[in-house]
């Protein structure tokens, strides 16, 4: 008899790796297409308007780009994540102006410099969240290292959140993700 976490962690590496692998394949002029899609669906969503400060990512590894959308219209104070540096697994939000240094953390991902201020994940409008997949139900895939996971769960003990969105092409999307106890839903996924 199989052990069922074996195969649940074994299902989701499968599939992790064949997203990030269609991911990777898109040639550069596809991924800024998509961009631009994505930054229009983004402006056009009720949803998101008023949204004045907002957590985001730069994307890596083929990772669908927000960044138009977030330097363009109404003026927002941007935050990136950033690895916590004493902590391992965790990361904070920092703060972030498009024409500012970064530097790479470990993974080779770049991220604001320490000095830069960091915001309370809960104080945040909006936070949009880079995937490897998703499905109908806000659940989502992430990279595997659980950092979002868990600044996620600590928004359960806060006494308010973002609005939770993930950001993802359109093919990423799967009928039903196995899921894991450690999983937090989004609020809604926006595709190129």
């Amino acid at each position: 008899m199989s052990d069922p976490q074996f195969t649940l962690l074994a299902e989701r590496r499968a599939l992790r790796r064949q997203m990030r692998d269609r991911r990777r394949a898109l040639s550069d002029s596809q991924r800024r297409r998509a961009a631009a899609r994505l930054a229009r669906h983004l402006r056009s969503q009720l949803l998101l308007h008023g949204s004045r400060r907002v957590g985001l990512y730069l994307p890596s590894d083929g990772e669908l780009d927000a960044t138009l959308w977030a330097r363009s219209g109404p003026p927002r104070q941007l935050f990136l994540p950033r690895l916590d540096r004493l902590h391992a697994g965790h990361m904070h939000f920092a703060r972030w102006q498009p024409d500012q240094a970064l530097v790479a953390n470990r993974y080779g991902i770049d991220e604001p410099a320490p000095d830069q201020p960091t915001a309370l994940l809960w104080s945040l409008d909006l936070l949009l969240i880079p995937l490897v997949a998703f499905d109908g139900h806000g659940q989502r895939l992430g990279m595997g290292g659980g950092f979002y996971d868990r600044a996620l769960a600590r928004l359960l003990r806060q006494p308010r959140r973002p609005r939770l969105v993930g950001v993802g092409y359109r093919f990423q999307q799967v009928p039903e993700l196995p899921t894991a106890a450690w999983d937090q839903p989004l609020d809604a996924v926006i595709t190129d």
